[in-house]
């Protein structure tokens, strides 16, 4: 099972370790601030006050023993590039680190992170696109032009298939599967129906998504 060290407590971080611990895996949080650690102490494995910046600290709690490093310290830039820096270089598998920027990001990706996040710009994103598509449900982005999405079956696609529909050519959504109720077809034929309430899972890209909101 994978182990997780969390960098930074702040809400983002917080969510992320309590989540990952409710999850059943092995989660350890660093932040220096003692309130923070207290807070959380009885939510994940691990809970440890500590300057994340210096690195004899990081060796001593054995920082390249983890899988995936979660570097949440977005709001303190130089302190954010510094511990991204430090973890891959003692040795993490897998470094995802918190942005505020473009340049940020770009930094962050220079100096080895293996993925870059901005929680708060994303947020605003999936906000935007669920007040504008109402059938769109939810979206998971795969990079900054695809995502895996959700959509409630457009009323002028219900009792028709996927053939008629066209969701490739007329959208640019591939479909991978197909939510009936409870029952989950994976990889569903041209021939299978559309009914009210069912759920397509597909790959979109940003123009799609944007494309199915002037189709309501």
């Amino acid at each position: 099972m994978q182990e997780f060290v969390i960098i930074g407590c702040g809400s983002f971080g917080e969510s992320i370790a309590k989540s990952l611990f409710g999850k059943g895996y092995d989660v350890m949080v660093i932040d220096r601030d003692h309130e923070k650690i207290q807070n959380i102490a009885d939510d994940v494995t691990h809970a440890i006050e500590a300057d994340a910046m210096d690195e004899s600290t990081l060796k001593s709690l054995g920082i390249r023993n983890f899988d995936v490093a979660v570097v949440s310290m977005g709001s303190d830039i130089q302190a954010s590039i510094l511990v991204t820096l430090l973890v891959k270089e003692l040795g993490v598998k897998k470094v995802i680190a918190k942005a505020r920027s473009d340049i940020h990001a770009k930094v962050l990706y220079k100096i080895g992170a293996d993925r870059v996040i901005f929680p708060e710009r994303d947020m605003g994103v999936r906000l935007a696109h669920s007040l504008v598509t109402k059938n769109i449900l939810d979206y998971i982005d795969l990079d900054p032009n695809y995502s895996v999405v959700e959509i409630n079956a457009i009323e002028s696609w219900h009792n028709k298939s996927l053939k008629e529909i066209q969701l490739p050519n007329e959208y640019g959504i591939n479909v991978v599967a197909l939510k009936t109720g409870e029952k989950m077809n994976i990889s569903p034929s041209a021939d299978d129906i559309i009914r009210e309430g069912d759920i397509i899972i597909g790959i979109a890209s940003t123009d799609s998504m944007d494309k199915l909101g002037e189709s309501e």
